[in-house]
């Protein structure tokens, strides 16, 4: 053999490279699938029961003013501890946006398919609020951890063509000065 052909053989192109790489790629997905299938077996019973329920997934993630992302989760696929990949429910979470406005928090929250008299919201205390709507095949539910305390009598709520919108005024942290008069005995 030659010089040449042995540089040859050394030197790979592109599609090698690639095709190794995805070799790797597949040991990897196969590992991690046997690994899963290990720990929990797959139990026919599960699928017909998920099969029956309407699967409804999605997050956002947001950067938050520090830098660091946040991932929020909404749909009626939960992950469980202990072993437990994932259980579908019949309510789901729906995609919601909390925003501070000055004095004011705005929620906005989107339950496509529900009638105006079946949504209930609730003030759980000054920093939580739960969000609860339901119609004949849709059931949402979801309690928020709100960014300040907020005045629960001022809360408003409309819906309108699917999208719920709350607002609430902050509580003033505005600390008050009071003089107070000494009086002489």
């Amino acid at each position: 053999m030659s010089g040449t052909e042995r540089r040859r053989r050394k030197e790979r192109d592109i599609f090698d490279i690639f095709n190794e790489l995805f070799r790797e790629l597949q040991e990897e997905i196969d590992d991690f699938l046997e690994e899963v299938w290990r720990t929990r077996p797959f139990v026919p019973s599960e699928l017909s029961e998920v099969s029956r329920k309407p699967i409804v997934y999605g997050f956002r993630i947001e950067i938050g003013p520090d830098g660091i992302p946040k991932i929020y989760e909404f749909g009626n696929v939960k992950r469980m501890p202990r072993g437990r990949i994932t259980v579908v429910t019949d309510e789901r979470e729906p995609l919601v946006d909390v925003y501070e406005e000055g004095d004011k928090i705005r929620i906005v929250a989107e339950l496509p398919g529900v009638d105006e008299n079946k949504i209930k919201v609730q003030a759980l205390d000054e920093r939580r609020i739960l969000i609860e709507a339901s119609n004949h095949d849709r059931r949402y539910r979801k309690e928020l951890d709100l960014p300040a305390e907020v005045d629960i009598d001022s809360a408003e709520a409309v819906y309108k063509n699917g999208v719920l919108e709350i607002t609430l005024k902050k509580k003033s942290t505005e600390k008050r000065v009071k003089e107070i008069r000494v009086k002489k005995e």
